[in-house]
This record gives structure tokens, sequence and C-alpha cells, in this order.
């Protein structure tokens, strides 16, 4: 008895998550209902650096002014590079004591962070900015990740491409069945846009060995494409 149980919940569940990937629609006559998946690939246009400051010393105001150095020199390597400081993004100063538990509680000095984004069109300027910053030591830790700004328009080619693969193994069963296809009577479309795997450098690690480096990890290679799905379910008319 408890053998059937477990297998009738087995089989509500599979109803389930079936109901989940498809539209709860009632079947009409002379109709025919399809899905299909599309997709469609495309080179990125932006590549974006993050990268922290962060630096601690004794008391608040030595951590700040610390900070604001750094956060100079990252502009400096901006305008260096021919890029307009406000071309990054900054978050706020952020700045927590730091404590000594051990034997008792103290502050033993004061962290200053914050983050910086900076989006790039100009893809030859990543390996000097990232050298640049890592030689001046500001940062922790740096990420580089490749997106695609203009996405709408991916988004719009991968349905596209997914409503042909539809349409056409709606007109094969029309064809199959003697019929022709009519007209779309519904449609529900959903798209899914691939991760971008951001590529970490960590900064100081690299200044250490900043005369001898080798060329920056994506030097040389080409970006990994985006990648946009879709999938359409659609109902069509039969005639």
């Amino acid at each position: 008895m408890k053998s059937a149980v477990y297998v009738l919940a087995l089989i509500v569940t599979a109803a389930a998550c079936f109901a989940q990937e498809h539209p709860a629609l009632t079947a009409l006559p002379n109709s025919v209902y399809v899905s299909a998946d599309g997709k469609f690939e495309a080179a990125p246009d932006t590549a974006v650096i993050q990268f922290n400051i962060s630096v601690q010393e004794d008391t608040s105001q030595a951590a700040y002014q610390h900070a604001s150095k750094d956060a100079e020199q990252v502009r400096q390597v901006l305008l260096a590079n021919g890029i307009e400081p406000k071309a990054a993004n900054i978050g706020f100063f952020s700045v927590q004591p730091m404590y000594e538990w051990k034997p008792k509680q103290k502050v033993i000095g004061y962290r200053v962070t914050t983050d910086v984004t900076l989006k790039l069109k100009d893809f030859s300027k990543i390996g000097p900015i990232t050298q640049q910053l890592a030689e001046a030591n500001v940062s922790e830790r740096q990420t580089l990740n490749y997106t695609l700004e203009n996405i709408d328009e991916v988004k719009n080619k991968a349905v596209e491409d997914a409503y042909r693969r539809a349409r056409n193994s709606a007109e094969t069963v029309a064809r199959a069945s003697g019929r022709t296809l009519g007209e779309l009577s519904y449609a529900s479309v959903d798209t899914f846009e691939n991760q971008r795997i951001p590529v970490p450098n960590m900064a100081r690690a690299v200044s250490a060995m900043a005369s001898s480096a080798p060329p920056s990890p994506t030097e040389e290679f080409t970006p990994q494409n985006v990648t946009v799905t879709a999938h359409v379910n659609a109902f069509f008319n039969l005639k």
C-alpha cells in the first residue's frame, strides 16, 4: 500500500512540474498547440571592471585620508588612459572599526572600503588599466566581466528563432493531418540570458610581479559570446 501511495505521489509531482513548463490552456477544436526553443548569440559590447578600495589605519581620519589618496590614484589611472573619471561609478566610503577580542575587546584600527565599477567599450584599454591599478596597489581584488548592453535586440532575435521553429512544427502537424495551418491564436514567450562568469584578478598579488608580468589573462582572446535563449508556446488554428 505504501509503495502505491509513493508511486501516486511521483505521478502528481511530475504532473505539477509539467504544468509549470506549459500554460494551462483548454484545447480548442481545429487547433494545434506547439512549443519550441530558439537562441541567438552576439558578441559582447561592454567590459565591466569591478574592484574595491580597502585600507586600514589606526584612526578613522587616517583611514579616510588613505582611501582618498587611493581614489586619487584611480582617477589618475583613468585620465592616463583617456577616460573621464565620471565614467567610473564609486560607492560611498564605509568606515568600520576593527576589534581585538582577547584578552578583552578593544578597537585596534579602522577600515575604510568602497567599490568601484568601470564600463569600457574599448577593449584594448582593459589590459593597461587593470595592470596600472595593480601597480598602484589600491585594490585587494579586481573582476572582469563582459556583457551586452543592447540585450533587447538579441532577445527579439531569439524569440523570432523560437517562433519560426514552433511554426514549422505546427505546419508539419497540419500537413501530416491533411489540413492547412491558420493564423496564430495565442502565444507565450520566455527569454533567458546566459550568466557571465567574471574573471578574477588579485590585484595586490599581481603588483608584486608587475615588472615581469605576462599579458592580461584575456589579452589576444575573443570574449565569449552572449547567448539568449527563448521558449515559445503557441496555438494555431487549423483550416
